[in-house]
């Protein structure tokens, strides 16, 4: 029998949503502030379609068509130039015809034998600018050809609308840069593994799972972006909150479609910490939105992805193979006070052996992003020196 289900409050739904848990650290982060500022996208994209109302056609910002890809030569990283990596801008092309921009990395000192090779995927929203480029470059200095990219219709890289997210097409991309460097005459094909970050953890392991020329992958403060908007932090999102959220967004697409072009949904963060106390919303901001992380490209720093982006995350669940990344070996590495933590704890539950898990003493989030006290950068380059031998 159909049950009907109450008119949906989206205000009501997220308060009611994080009033009801805390996370695993035991941590009251008072979530309330989320209503006040539109920052659930700050680690659920899906809330941030829960709090905006339907943009008309006459009052939209809209994201409009015609975006060429354009490469910015002069060195714009967050991050210092090492002088022991060769850099080079580069672009390449994945399956749907979506051209990718990208850093190549390469150590100076790198002889003349074929290098194993890292493909680098950064937190969702950012740019290779911020942590991925930084990943890629440290890797180079340790001796490994590296690559960060922008994923499709972000940063540099090609695809319209802009602004947009796939979990088909950001896995893609990740395969797109194991072709690109994978063909380049200096890197053994044989020995590409991949590195993710946040977001970009749980796309890495959903490539690997699939892409049988990856042959060793990490990822580092995980997020399952997928699982995250279909069911909330920690899973507390039920049937009547998903089923409001998917309307809320299915409305959206009437507007959408009357005006011929996508609307932008919510900020990732608020313009200032003014008020706020919630200790996730302040680590994110300290990040995206201060010198130490800030990028004009970045959509955690500035802009917005469309407001209709969550919908095919709800219904394509991105980790359902990752057992079948076994029998290459799989590295997660967490922060041991992180909020995403769980993530990780699950992933490696789910895969099968040879796997590790690594927690990191008193780290959050985002200190794997750029904290060096704090990344295991020599425990990573064993992983892979040791699973990408020659």
């Amino acid at each position: 029998m159909l049950k009907w289900l109450p008119p949906f409050d989206p205000r009501r739904a997220i308060g009611e949503l994080f009033d009801t848990f805390s996370f695993a650290t035991g941590v009251d982060l008072g979530f309330g502030i989320l209503r006040r500022f539109w920052t659930g996208f700050a680690g659920c994209c899906l809330m941030l379609a829960l709090l905006a109302e339907p943009l008309r056609a006459e009052d939209a910002s809209v994201i409009t068509p015609g975006y060429a890809v354009q490469l910015t030569h002069a060195w714009d990283k967050v991050f210092p130039k090492s002088s022991m990596v060769d850099h080079e801008k580069v672009t390449f092309t994945n399956r749907y015809g979506i051209t990718l921009a990208a850093d190549l990395y390469l150590p100076k000192d790198r002889g003349n034998k074929p290098l194993a090779a890292l493909v680098v995927e950064g937190p969702f929203g950012s740019v290779k600018e911020q942590v991925s480029g930084r990943y890629a470059q440290i890797m180079a200095e340790r001796g490994f050809a590296t690559i960060a990219f922008d994923r499709s219709y972000t940063g540099e890289s090609g695809g319209e609308p802009r602004n947009l997210a796939s979990p088909e097409i950001n896995t893609e991309d990740v395969s797109a840069a194991v072709d690109y460097i994978g063909l380049l005459p200096n890197v053994d094909q044989s020995r590409i593994g991949v590195i993710g970050i946040c977001g970009g953890g749980g796309f890495a392991l959903n490539a690997a799972a699939v892409d049988k020329r990856i042959k060793a992958v990490a990822a580092l403060s995980m997020y399952d972006i997928s699982r995250l908007m279909a069911q909330g932090y920690y899973d507390k999102m039920d049937l009547a909150g998903r089923t409001g959220m998917l309307e809320h967004i299915s409305q959206q697409r009437w507007v959408d479609a009357k005006n011929g072009a996508t609307a932008p949904g919510p900020s990732f963060l608020p313009d200032t910490l003014d008020g706020v106390t919630d200790p996730v919303v302040r680590m994110y901001f300290d990040f995206y939105k201060t010198p130490r992380g800030f990028h004009k490209r970045s959509l955690n720093s500035e802009g917005a992805f469309t407001g209709t982006m969550p919908l095919s995350f709800v219904n394509m669940p991105i980790l359902t193979r990752i057992a079948e990344i076994s029998p290459r070996p799989l590295l997660l590495i967490a922060g041991e006070k992180a909020h995403s933590r769980y993530f990780s704890e699950d992933a490696y539950k789910a895969a099968a052996e040879p796997k590790e898990l690594l927690i990191i003493k008193d780290a959050i989030h985002t200190d794997l992003y750029d904290q060096d006290d704090k990344i295991p950068f020599d425990k990573i380059d064993a992983f892979f020196e040791q699973h990408l031998k020659p």
